[in-house]
């Protein structure tokens, strides 16, 4: 527990530290590799409770997706158990992270900032959007939060990855079903 307490101690400071900063809304480009990109909240920093960069800046993710292409965003909770968030687009919302159970501070789970562990722990909240051709930009909110003597702690971290893929052709489709007609033709006349 020490450790954790410590961590703590020091996050605070680098919080502290942070505030001293100019604040400014940042937006960040998203690229479609299938790479974490990662994005704080801290209540001492921004009073909204809204997705925050190094700097304390409120951050959006922005990114667009192609005709004839599908992206899948994946949103997790990182660091600390417990904690949930509201996903917006262009400040409307896009869903919400599955609901998870209220964690403790000191009895929390802590898998840092390893979000595909995270995403693999269920008592890590997630999201997982699949989006259409078009333009996005991508923010948040933290909606629950992890508790540290008995009081929201109102501070996290999170990750959110895309990736983009083609859609199929209806060509590709009829061309799949003949192959499978043709398939089941020919184990057809085997067994005659």
């Amino acid at each position: 527990m020490n450790n954790k307490r410590t961590r703590l101690a020091l996050a605070a400071f680098s919080i502290a530290t942070a505030f001293a900063l100019p604040a400014h809304a940042s937006n960040a480009p998203l690229p479609s590799d299938n790479q974490w990109n990662t994005f704080s909240v801290d209540s001492a920093l921004d009073p909204s409770l809204a997705w925050i960069d190094d700097s304390g800046s409120p951050l959006a993710f922005d990114f667009t997706i192609g005709a004839g292409f599908v992206g899948t965003l994946t949103v997790v909770d990182a660091v600390f158990n417990g904690d949930t968030f509201k996903v917006t687009n262009f400040g409307n919302l896009l869903g919400s992270t599955s609901s998870v159970p209220l964690a403790d501070f000191d009895t929390a789970t802590d898998h840092g900032f390893d979000f595909d562990a995270a995403l693999a722990d269920s008592s890590f909240s997630h999201a997982v959007f699949t989006l259409g051709a078009g333009s996005y930009r991508i923010g948040g909110f933290l909606d629950q939060s992890l508790l540290f003597d008995g009081q929201r702690l109102d501070a996290t971290a999170g990750g959110l990855r895309l990736s983009v893929a083609a859609i199929p052709e209806p060509s590709t489709y009829a061309m799949l079903l003949a192959g499978l007609g043709i398939v089941g033709l020919l184990v057809r006349r085997r067994r005659s």
